[in-house]
């Protein structure tokens, strides 16, 4: 029996469910037990401290682990320490998360633990230079995919004559033209 590859199905990182499952295990270990220095930044990043960002720790992005992430922005901080002494395999990983869009900054762990006003004025000034990250919506709307959304004619040909949808926008213009009376 042939069962047909996951790629493109789930979560749609290519990834098994086993190794993601071991990846979530592992993440979840991470935050029970952080280092010091992710400890003491992610005290000043946790609730939405900086700058109204919000951030999540230790976030799954395929493969990688992040050590924080704000998803609006698409901003990844790695706070490097001992376990990072492969500067060529943290390239390697910081393009493939570029190509998911992404941009990775990393800090040291001295730079966290002696400096963390800098470091988070650092922060938060690539936060607010930094465009959204727009994420498509998973269910767009007809219009978002740019579909035709008036009803065909009784003849099947062509728009609809009947009454026309009305978007939100029109419901509120239509709302604010219209002069409140009392019954």
């Amino acid at each position: 029996m042939n069962t047909p590859p996951l790629q493109g199905r789930g979560r749609g990182w290519g990834v098994s469910a086993e190794r993601l499952a071991r990846n979530q295990t592992h993440a979840r270990a991470m935050r029970a037990d952080p280092t010091g220095p992710e400890a003491r930044l992610w005290a000043h990043l946790s609730l939405s401290q900086l700058g109204g960002y919000k951030f999540r720790r230790q976030a799954l992005i395929g493969t990688a682990i992040a050590d924080f992430l704000c998803p609006q922005k698409g901003l990844i901080v790695e706070v490097d320490g001992d376990t990072h002494v492969d500067p060529a395999a943290d390239a390697r990983r910081d393009a493939r998360l570029a190509a998911l869009g992404y941009r990775v900054v990393r800090i040291s762990n001295d730079d966290v633990l002696r400096s963390i006003d800098a470091v988070l004025e650092h922060l938060l000034h690539i936060l607010d230079t930094t465009a959204d990250r727009r994420t498509p919506h998973p269910n767009p709307s007809p219009e978002e995919e740019g579909l035709e959304t008036s009803l065909p004619s009784s003849s099947g040909e062509g728009p609809g004559v009947g009454r026309p949808r009305m978007t939100r926008q029109s419901r509120n213009s239509a709302a604010a033209a219209k002069p409140l009376t009392k019954s």
